[in-house]
């Protein structure tokens, strides 16, 4: 048996070494194919792998609601603080814990200093301490970590018992203090109102989670300092935060559906619900569902779209099918050549098995070879993953899933592009593939040849039509007017304090003294940035709220004048308004049903049970957040204690010295708080994020097929050059110019990429439209994409069919007829 092997394998060798050119293409098509599978099996196996690590990964849920309101059913990770104490109480054979996140919270690194030594907790940093702003904060109890698998490399789970305890991440301690062992025993404040002593060190979270514990406080820590938190109080079950979440480990072998049914009844038990407005129930998800819950916030960096992670499969899959097609095409035009070897291997003895084992070990060769340099192809693309994938942190090609991976994709590579040319080349026979040496046995599958041509250009053509759909959305999303001005707007955020709302007026106007400054507003949120609180709300002094919510933005008398907010009737508030006036936007306005809009102005509102106000003007309609969502209602209004962030308008072509001027006055103003900005423009290109990587991948999945399809075709042009030589030797001799040899090829394949087309138009079309459903502002699909998406897949053809028919053009027709 293994001289039977070795045998196989040194034939196998000398094919290789014998056809260079032919191998060279099926090597380069297999190669790329297959790089993209690991590639995409990479990317696929991280995203499913998110939080799967943890020992009890499958019995751990989080606490969630769904709210029905006028404007539909709406989901939220918010539960009030009284909850956990019910649940306990009612279901006391699961195991519940909760959490406090906070988000963008500077962090500020006193080293040794005691926190009485500074004045106990309440105590500010100073200018020279370390500040840091952190994506993420904990505030834990210590059964948190028995949901969630972490290993302690210095203390454990209980130090989270006591208040002003706090765990670092490995990583975060060796960046405040150089040395995490160095790290517990020193003292930072949180938000600069929680100090707390480092007690444990915990490792790195890896990159598949959703939970990043880098900065783990006490839970006791938060129940002690809630009014830091803006919080009056924390009882009360008609409202709750989505900072605050609960999670649950449930007995083994518990029916989830049971416990899922008995919490419909939860909420009722203790607290009454305005059916009229909305009415909350909760249910548990999933660990293993909350990366790809689209429904609602999700904890890490971002959600994954299981559609968009099954599509990039199926592209990694239709890609490599076509690299095998390749093969196909490629090998049975060389059988022509072979089939002189296949009737001599018979007539000496060669076994029908024996022919097809030699043909898969020729294949398997060729396969591993390509699979080498695929591996050295997708170690060079993984530093590109992130800009195609959502996948941030390095991936690592060879781990336990790759090492498994690669045998399976060779043996089922080897069998998709070997096992049909092996079975062909078997069913030779012997007498006439000696007879027909130079030009091969007759038929020979030409067919099945054409059939697999025109699925690849049909993929690569479908491929075309979404690319240029994607890219022409992108387009419009880039270039849309959202009612605002965004390339120019700097958002410094800032805090709910009263050390900092003192200055924030003062801090503003000298903003807005700065010469590359156009005006400067004190707001909550900017008007895209995809937040808003909703409420209910009452009109024209009827005391019964309106049948629909609507989103508030707050800001100052400056704020439309600052995101370039038009005025369609009336005008907007001033600072020194005393009796609350409001502007609302158009959408509210025909809502109201005003017609004309100038009509509702002098009308009253109020929102929630608060004061009535006063309808001063009607803004304009502006975008609140990205292109696939429609335009709310909206109330803007002054609303001085949320007003905790700067937006600045510049004026400057210079954002860099202007940004930097900003931040020199902050650091006047606010030496003991980190300086926090972004841009407007950029915030909004992250509503985006998603589909621009998924565009990018269309142009690279795009790029390959198409390269992919031009060798098939040019396997098929061999095979066919090949099949016609004598015809055109005949053709030549009969006076046939060059210019008549290449529309003989051409016209044939010609009609192939047509029916392509046809087979790929209606499937592009309406795979393309459905995409489109998601942006409620979207392009149409004209007839002009797939024009270009013809035109484009004819040229290519026709340059490669060209390439190969001249070769066949020129040569001598007496070499082909010298047999006859």
């Amino acid at each position: 048996m293994l001289s039977m092997m070795i045998h196989y394998i040194t034939n196998a060798w000398k094919t290789l070494t014998r056809r260079k050119g032919y191998n060279l293409l099926n090597i380069t098509g297999l190669s790329t194919g297959l790089a993209v599978c690991m590639i995409i099996f990479l990317i696929l196996q991280h995203e499913f792998s998110y939080d799967r690590y943890h020992k009890n990964a499958d019995r751990v849920y989080q606490l969630v609601s769904k709210y029905w309101t006028p404007s539909g059913d709406q989901y939220q990770i918010s539960t009030p603080f009284e909850a956990i104490r019910a649940l306990r109480h009612d279901y006391p054979q699961v195991k519940f814990t909760e959490t406090f996140v906070t988000h963008s919270t500077q962090v500020t690194v006193m080293g040794t200093t005691t926190a009485a030594a500074r004045g106990g907790a309440a105590a500010g940093g100073t200018a020279a301490d370390q500040k840091y702003i952190e994506d993420q904060i904990y505030y834990a109890e210590p059964a948190l970590f028995s949901l969630f698998d972490v290993q302690w490399l210095s203390g454990d789970a209980s130090v989270l018992a006591s208040a002003n305890n706090i765990v670092l991440s490995r990583g975060i301690a060796e960046k405040y203090f150089g040395s995490w062992k160095n790290a517990v025993g020193n003292y930072i404040k949180l938000n600069d109102k929680i100090t707390g002593r480092v007690s444990g060190i915990i490792s790195d979270p890896p990159a598949n989670t959703d939970f990043s514990f880098q900065v783990v406080s006490s839970y006791q820590s938060f129940l002690n300092n809630y009014t830091a938190f803006n919080f009056t109080e924390l009882s009360g079950w008609g409202w709750g935060v989505s900072n605050h979440q609960i999670y649950a480990l449930l007995p083994e072998r518990m029916n989830i559906r049971s416990f899922n049914s008995s919490l419909a009844g939860f909420l009722p038990r203790y607290y009454k619900q305005d059916t009229t407005m909305e009415k909350t129930t909760y249910f548990m998800r999933p660990l293993s569902g909350v990366h790809f819950d689209v429904r609602l916030e999700n904890n890490g960096d971002h959600v994954s779209s299981e559609t968009s992670l099954y599509t990039l499969g199926l592209i990694g899959l239709l890609i490599l099918v076509m690299a095998c097609t390749n093969f196909v095409n490629l090998a049975t035009a060389l059988a022509v050549r072979r089939s002189k070897e296949v009737g001599v291997r018979k007539v000496m003895g060669g076994t029908r098995l024996q022919l097809i084992l030699q043909t898969l070990a020729d294949t398997g060769l060729l396969v591993l070879i390509s699979l080498v340099i695929a591996l050295l192809i997708a170690s060079a693309g993984l530093p590109y993953i992130k800009y195609v994938s959502q996948v941030e942190k390095p991936l690592h090609l060879l781990s336990r899933a790759t090492i498994f991976f690669l045998p399976v994709i060779w043996l089922v590579t080897t069998l998709l592009a070997g096992a049909w040319p092996a079975l062909q080349l078997s069913r030779f026979n012997p007498i006439d593939t000696l007879h027909h040496s130079l030009t091969g046995p007759r038929g020979g599958g030409l067919l099945l040849r054409r059939v697999l041509v025109v699925m690849q250009f049909s993929f690569s053509q479908l491929l075309v039509i979404a690319t240029l759909v994607a890219l022409s959305q992108m387009n419009y999303i880039r270039n849309a007017d959202m009612g605002i001005t965004r390339d120019t707007v700097l958002l410094v955020k800032g805090r709910g304090d009263s050390s900092f709302l003192s200055k924030r007026n003062a801090f503003r106007d000298e903003v807005e003294r700065l010469p590359d400054v156009y005006s400067a507003s004190l707001i909550h949120d900017a008007p895209s940035s995809g937040q808003g609180w909703e409420s209910d709300f009452g009109y024209d002094n009827i005391k019964a709220p309106q049948p629909f919510f609507v989103r508030l933005k707050f800001g100052d008398a400056d704020y439309a004048k600052t995101f370039g907010l038009q005025m369609a009737a009336g005008q907007w508030y001033s600072e020194n308004d005393s009796t609350g006036q409001v502007v609302i936007n158009e959408t509210l306005a025909r809502k109201l049903g005003a017609k004309p809009l100038s009509s509702v102005i002098g009308k009253t509102l109020r929102v929630g049970d608060g004061k009535w106000r006063t309808i001063a003007g009607v803004a304009k309609d502006f975008k609140n957040a990205s292109l696939k969502e429609g335009i709310p209602p909206n109330i803007l209004l002054l609303n001085r204690p949320f007003q905790t962030m700067t937006a600045i308008r510049l004026k400057s072509n210079n954002p860099g010295r202007s940004l930097r001027a900003v931040e020199a006055i902050w650091n006047r103003y606010y030496p003991e708080f980190a300086f926090n900005s972004s841009f407007m423009d950029e915030d909004i290109e992250k509503f985006y994020r998603q589909e621009q990587r998924l565009s990018l991948t269309y142009n690279i999945a795009t790029i390959l097929a198409i390269l992919i399809s031009c060798l098939g075709l040019y396997g098929l042009v061999s095979f066919m050059a090949l099949q016609k030589t004598r015809e055109v030797g005949i053709r030549k001799v009969l006076g046939a110019s060059v210019a008549d040899i290449v529309y003989l090829f051409s016209k044939e394949f010609t009609v192939l990429v047509g029916i392509a087309f046809l087979i790929a138009a209606p499937v592009g079309y309406i795979v393309m439209h459905h995409w489109l459903q998601d942006f409620v502002y979207r392009v149409s699909i004209g007839a002009g994409v797939f024009l270009v998406t013809l035109l484009v897949s004819l040229g290519l053809a026709w340059a490669t069919v060209g390439y190969k028919s001249i070769g066949a053009a020129l040569a001598n027709p007496a070499d082909s007829l010298k047999t006859e």
